[in-house]
C-alpha cells in the first residue's frame, strides 16, 4: 500500500497536467467565493492552492504523506501559509460549527465511508457554511459507459489510491444531511480524461 501511494504521489501532477490546464478556470469559478476558514479534504499535491481566493485560513486533511512535500513546496512558492494534517476525513479534528467551508475535488471517489464523511463535513460547518465539491461520478444512465466503470473499478482502486470510478457521489450528497444542495452534472472534454472518468458533478451544499 505504501509503495502504491508513493508512486501515485510521484506521478499525480504529471498525469493530471492536461486535466488541470483544461478545467482549472472552471474550478476557479467554483472556488471564487470561498472565504474564512476552509478545510480541504484530500488536497493531494496542492493542485487547488493557486485557484483559491487570497486571505483564507487553509487546513488540509491528507492521509497520503507522500503528497505532503509536493504540496508544501507549492505553498511556499505561492507564499501561502498552510496547516497540513496527516489524517483521514472520517474523524475531522475540528470543533462542531467551526469552519466556513469544506472543499473536496476528486476525493470522494476514494474515501472508505462516504456517508460518514458527509456527516463529519456537516458537523464541522458553521450554520450556513458550505460544502464545495467537484467530483467524477458514475455515469448518469445505464449503458456501456456505466458497465465499463463497474468493470474497471477493482483495478482502478489498486493503482489510483482507492479511487472508485463507479461511485455516485452526487446522489450521496443529495441524500446527505445538508439543508440545500446546488448540483451541476457535466462531462469533461475527452482530452481531459478517459471515458470512465468523464462524468462529473460540481456544486455547493449548505448546512
Amino acid at each position: 500500500m505504501s509503495l502504491r501511494r508513493l508512486l501515485f504521489a510521484k506521478y499525480y501532477d504529471r498525469a493530471m497536467a492536461r486535466y488541470e490546464r483544461l478545467l482549472g478556470p472552471r474550478k476557479r469559478e467554483l472556488l471564487a467565493e470561498l472565504s474564512g476558514t476552509v478545510v480541504e479534504l484530500g488536497p493531494g499535491t496542492g493542485v487547488n492552492l493557486e485557484l483559491l481566493p487570497p486571505d483564507l485560513r487553509w487546513i488540509g486533511i491528507e492521509p497520503n504523506v507522500h503528497m505532503h512535500p509536493l504540496l508544501l513546496e507549492k505553498a511556499e512558492k505561492l507564499g501561502l501559509e498552510v496547516d497540513l494534517r496527516d489524517l483521514s476525513g472520517e474523524e475531522l479534528p475540528l470543533e462542531d460549527d467551526s469552519v466556513d467551508a469544506v472543499l473536496s475535488t476528486l476525493v470522494m471517489c476514494s474515501v472508505p465511508d462516504l456517508p460518514g464523511i458527509l456527516r463529519e463535513v456537516h458537523r464541522v460547518l458553521r450554520p450556513g457554511g458550505r460544502f464545495v465539491f467537484w467530483e467524477h461520478v458514475l455515469a448518469p444512465r445505464p449503458g456501456a459507459l456505466r458497465a465499463l466503470q463497474h468493470a474497471l473499478t477493482p483495478l482502478h482502486r489498486l493503482w489510483a489510491d482507492g479511487c472508485r470510478c463507479n461511485r455516485d457521489v452526487g446522489a450521496e450528497v443529495l441524500s446527505g444531511p445538508f439543508r440545500e444542495v446546488e448540483l451541476e452534472a457535466f462531462s469533461i472534454p475527452h482530452e481531459a480524461g478517459p471515458p470512465w472518468l468523464r462524468p462529473h458533478v460540481a456544486g455547493v451544499a449548505r448546512k
